[in-house]
């Protein structure tokens, strides 16, 4: 395909849409022209809140028009794969919402219509650039904590987890689908090494008026040896840190509370510190995907990366079906 000019956005599914919607007016080259949603009602505010953008209920009839180049999908998880791959094949670039997808199978047949279409495909983990994040990944790069050999991460708490999509497996993916996306991606950043294999343990113990599980945990060991232990909880009836990172020379314990701990040594003594997170920089995502259509600028989130997220989540569960065996993911190479 030719090199765009300006980009024009569709935006498929108008509730976490409309944070789309603001940060595609406000990035260079990036023009709003339509949005989708099944909802009236959703539909109704759209048209107030961005006057100049065509609305359409179904996707059909937003792809018969077909006068965009990018479609941004922001629906359901189980429906990720069977939207991206349909606006793939109509010859438009894609931007997902995370996680990718549910499957490694999916996110592999994503990723290979992308290519042959020879289009742009990207996953919206925006909280690459958290302010949090960012600090963390900063110090680690430092070398400050040496090489990371342990890492715990922790999310959740003790609650009903409510009655809405994101509780219903069937649509979710699962209790790993949600946080899970964006702990993970985080986690492959700071240990950039293939994965050796991944254990999961999965609960579902207390609230069975929801489909999803109460408790899920991956124990991911890498081919560097380093090893993480990521858990997610609705029954938790007491926290954990956020982070806890070991380094060989240092160590990050992160509450999320603006700051985190960050331990070190001094001519043999241990130092301690508190580390400020930096400011967010959401707009990164979209300014990067214009850049990259609009003048060639590498993209940041590749597909295959964010496949790799997908891959532990699907894997720790298959494991955990089969008893807690360690098994490989596919696609890792050591």
């Amino acid at each position: 395909m030719g090199r765009l000019t300006e980009i024009r956005c569709a935006v498929i599914g108008y509730g976490m849409g409309k944070f789309h919607a603001e940060e595609i007016e406000r990035t260079d080259g990036m023009r709003l022209v339509a949005i989708c949603d099944v909802n009236p009602k959703r539909l109704e505010q759209a048209e107030n809140d961005f006057p100049k953008a065509k609305t359409y209920q179904r996707v059909e009839e937003l792809l018969t028009d077909g006068d965009f180049d990018l479609a941004v999908i922001v629906t359901p998880h189980n429906s990720h794969a069977p939207l991206t791959l349909k606006f793939l094949k109509a010859g438009k670039h894609v931007v997902v919402e995370k996680p990718m997808c549910i499957t490694v199978k999916e996110a592999t047949a994503m990723i290979e219509t992308a290519k042959q279409k020879g289009l742009m495909l990207t996953v919206y983990h925006n909280r690459h650039w958290d302010g949090d994040f960012m600090a963390i990944r900063e110090v680690v790069e430092s070398g400050i904590i040496g090489e990371i050999f342990h890492v715990e991460m922790f999310g959740g708490g003790y609650y009903q987890p409510g009655y809405q999509w994101r509780s219903e497996k069937s649509a979710s993916g699962g209790l790993f689908y949600d946080w899970g996306a964006h702990y993970l991606w985080w986690l492959l950043q700071l240990i950039p090494h293939p994965i050796e294999s991944v254990v999961g343990s999965f609960h579902k113990l207390k609230w069975h008026d929801v489909t999803n599980e109460d408790h899920v945990q991956a124990f991911i060991r890498f081919a560097n040896g380093a090893v993480a232990d990521v858990q997610f909880s609705t029954i938790a009836s007491a926290g954990k840190p956020r982070w806890f990172i070991l380094g060989t020379e240092g160590a990050i314990v992160d509450r999320w509370e603006g700051k985190f701990s960050l331990y070190f040594f001094v001519n043999g003594v241990r130092a301690e510190t508190q580390v400020p997170y930096k400011q967010s920089r959401w707009f990164e995502f979209y300014r990067n995907v214009a850049n990259h259509l609009l003048r060639g600028e590498e993209l940041a989130i590749k597909p295959e990366q964010a496949r790799r997220v997908i891959a532990i989540m699907e894997y720790a569960e298959r494991s955990a079906k089969q008893g807690g065996k360690a098994l490989a993911l596919p696609y890792e190479q050591s």
